[in-house]
């Protein structure tokens, strides 16, 4: 079957049953996992296919059939037709445009059932069977007609009822089967995504709650039903499950020893977490990562990071890269659209300049006045930069004015460090040591929100390309230098977490040591996993919620659902 080419990707083909489904449920939903390649595991995802264990293991034949009925090495006579069992049946039609793995095929001469696994019970509803899965069920019935077989029902077994339910392919839901199917293909080819439904009961439940952020959007774009901050619900979890795991010591081996990471240093293991609990893996000089544990990460989505034994970032390892090309498209042509990148990296500038004046305002002993005017008049000149020669300018400007004033947010009375001015490569005390480390861990962090998002981290909208330079990450990181960085250093510094001990000094350089870097990797961690109240949404949600947040939304202006990139401030 021939498919129009869109300005984004051709759609597929065939339209897989199950996403005939998800279209019927939700457009969107359809729309994300079918066309852009996004997925994510709830609890009933993970139920589902625990309960779907005995059908996913293909067993039985399913002899094939001619077009008028019968089985082309039949012959005639008197013998009784067998009984068949097939259970994970792969059927497909080009003159349908679909294709489908059945649960279970009951088949007996000329005539088939399709069977569908559901995890739950039976439905308090007329019928006993929800429209997606009607339909779902009717098209797999289509397909088997297709390839020759007699099917004019099907059944819904529902594993928590422990009940069949049967559905009749009458001509009503033929017609509504074959019109969504069309509707779908269109949908796909078309290249644009549904909007998000309006305030509906199905948003709470579904696994893509995350990455659709239907209020969220809703809100951002005006809708009738979220007016107000107060009408955007949060559905996601304000914190993370799973976290990152650091390894510093030199030496370090991670393995794997069924679901859990082990960490052995010459052979005695010291640190053990589940796969589930681990977000990412961040390998520190002289550390390795066993074969067995590098490929159970990489079919996770789990990467691991490289880092030197200073805390710089060298590299990433994951697995096959996101499937959403769509969004890389439009990153690319974005990225290559001069005023259209420029009024990206306005909006993240202009962020990053006023969270560092409200660092200032609150962490300053006498909130100086000089300079919170200069840099909200800093933070004003922003929207008129027409280049980002003059975009530069303004934030290394406000950088100068709110460095100037850093030394002065530590306290002297607890802290034995003071702090001049930012330098860096290499950082010549130990207050820019540690700034630099935790950059790079906040760069680190959001490289590993755009490549979840499925954003190339090294093209970016502000920061130019160049090689080597991971753009993109560094873009995203912006807003949240001063909230999450510099504000875990004061607090290492002011509660007097760090000592002289924890710094090596060598030829004008200073670095920290393996001691110092466990401690600010747990406040960088501590921040990270801090709730606050999302300024434009008004829930509450951590640091690390956020950046991926961010991400997405920019991901949605870059798609055109967002007429804007909606920056992150706090007040």
């Amino acid at each position: 079957m021939a498919t129009a080419a869109t300005s984004s990707t051709d759609a597929p083909e065939l339209v897989p049953a199950r996403m005939l489904n998800e279209y019927t449920y939700c457009p969107r939903l359809c729309y994300m996992e079918w066309v852009q390649g996004e997925f994510a595991h709830s609890a009933d995802t993970v139920d589902g296919r625990f309960q779907h264990r005995r059908v996913d293991q293909p067993t039985g034949d399913l002899p094939a059939r001619a077009q008028d009925g019968k089985s082309p090495e039949s012959e005639d006579g008197d013998a009784q037709p067998e009984r068949i069992h097939a259970r994970s049946v792969m059927l497909s039609d080009e003159g349908l445009g679909a294709i489908a793995r059945i649960d279970l095929v009951e088949a007996e001469g000329d005539w088939a059932t399709p069977v569908d696994y559901k995890r739950g019970t039976v439905p308090d509803i007329p019928g006993h069977v929800y429209d997606p899965e009607r339909v779902q069920l009717c098209l797999q019935g289509l397909l088997l007609r297709a390839n020759g077989y007699a099917c004019e029902q099907g059944v819904i077994y529902y594993v928590g009822s422990k009940r069949r339910v049967h559905v009749g392919f009458d001509e009503v839901l033929v017609k509504q089967t074959l019109e969504l199917l069309g509707a779908a293909r269109e949908m796909a080819e078309g290249g644009e995504i549904p909007p998000p439904l309006e305030d509906s009961p199905k948003c709470p439940r579904c696994s893509l709650v995350g990455i659709c952020l239907p209020d969220e959007v809703r809100f951002l774009k005006g809708s009738r039903y979220v007016v107000r901050p107060d009408d955007v619900r949060r559905l996601m979890p304000a914190r993370d499950d799973a976290l990152p795991m650091y390894v510093v010591a030199q030496g370090g081996m991670v393995g794997k020893s069924g679901d859990t990471l082990t960490v052995k240093v010459r052979g005695k293991v010291v640190a053990k977490a589940r796969l589930l609990d681990v977000s990412s893996v961040s390998i520190f000089g002289n550390a390795q990562v066993t074969a067995q544990a590098t490929r159970e990460l990489l079919e996770r989505g789990i990467p691991i990071c490289h880092f030197t034994y200073g805390g710089w970032l060298k590299g990433v390892t994951w697995g096959m890269a996101h499937k959403n090309v769509e969004l890389r498209m439009h990153q690319f042509r974005v990225a290559g659209d001069q005023p259209a990148s420029l009024a990206i990296a306005k909006k993240m500038v202009k962020a990053k300049l006023r969270n560092s004046r409200v660092m200032l305002r609150r962490n300053h002993p006498e909130a100086p006045g000089t300079a919170l005017e200069e840099m909200k008049r800093l933070t004003a000149m922003v929207e008129a930069a027409d280049s980002f020669g003059t975009l530069l300018g303004i934030e290394g400007a406000g950088a100068r004015v709110y460095f100037a004033k850093f030394g002065d947010m530590i306290r002297s009375e607890i802290s034995a460090f003071d702090f001049r001015t930012r330098n860096r490569r290499p950082p010549k005390d130990p207050v820019n040591a540690v700034l630099s480390f935790l950059y790079s861990m906040l760069m680190r962090q959001a490289m590993v929100s755009a490549m979840a998002v499925g954003f190339d981290p090294y093209m970016g909208f502000y920061h130019q390309p160049k090689y080597g330079r991971p753009a993109l990450a560094l873009d995203l990181a912006e807003e949240f230098r001063p909230l999450v960085a510099d504000s875990a250093a004061l607090t290492l510094f002011n509660n007097g977490e760090l000592k002289e001990k924890d710094f090596i000094r060598r030829g004008g350089a200073v670095s920290l040591t393996q001691e110092g870097r466990k401690a600010v990797i747990g406040a960088f961690e501590r921040r990270m996993d801090t709730l606050i109240t999302h300024s434009l949404f008004k829930y509450s949600i951590s640091y690390r919620r956020i950046m991926e947040v961010q991400a997405r939304l920019l991901g949605r202006h870059l798609l055109g659902e967002l007429s804007r990139y909606p920056s992150f401030t706090t007040r």
